[in-house]
């Protein structure tokens, strides 16, 4: 029996356990590797904060997902840091650690799908003056979470609105 590909339908979580399982029984870099267990590290000890507060089930993928966005922020400042000290190789690894946490993130709408689903969700709201565009961005967060960069977006909800 051959293994499905459930990737689409588990929490980021699971991904993230499963990968890690997975390169360290294909043997992956050590650079890959390493990152996956900061990456595991990381959510476990956000896990165990919610659930000091409560919150039976650990944090949600909403957390996971800023989590793995703070630690792709911490690498881009200290690779534009070793960058300017002239520590190549240390530069090059914290990109190499950027390129294996970004697996996991979401890839943000772009092009004609951010389009399509602006135009979606301006017609949904019946928006049509500029006034519409924080409802319009709240919806669109909210529609896809984590896959909606805030710049290009806004430009593109004012940009359908003032064709409508």
């Amino acid at each position: 029996m051959g293994k499905e590909d459930t990737s689409e339908t588990m929490s980021l979580k699971a991904r993230i356990v499963q990968a890690l399982k997975s390169e360290t029984e294909k043997g992956a870099s050590d650079v890959e590797l390493a990152t996956l267990r900061l990456i595991e590290c990381a959510v476990r000890d956000r896990d165990v904060c919610a659930r000091g507060r409560g919150v039976g089930e650990g944090c949600p993928d909403a957390d996971v997902r800023a989590v793995l966005e703070t630690m792709v922020a911490q690498r881009e400042v200290s690779a534009r840091e070793h960058d300017s000290a002239g520590r190549i190789e240390d530069a090059i690894r914290e990109r190499e650690e950027i390129e294996v946490i970004e697996k996991f993130l979401p890839v943000p709408l772009s092009g004609a799908k951010l389009e399509a689903a602006v135009q979606d969700i301006v017609e949904d709201l019946g928006a049509s003056k500029l006034k519409d565009v924080g409802r319009c961005m709240s919806a669109l967060k909210d529609k896809f979470p984590g896959m909606v960069d805030s710049g290009t977006a806004g430009k593109a909800v004012r940009d359908a609105l003032t064709r409508s």
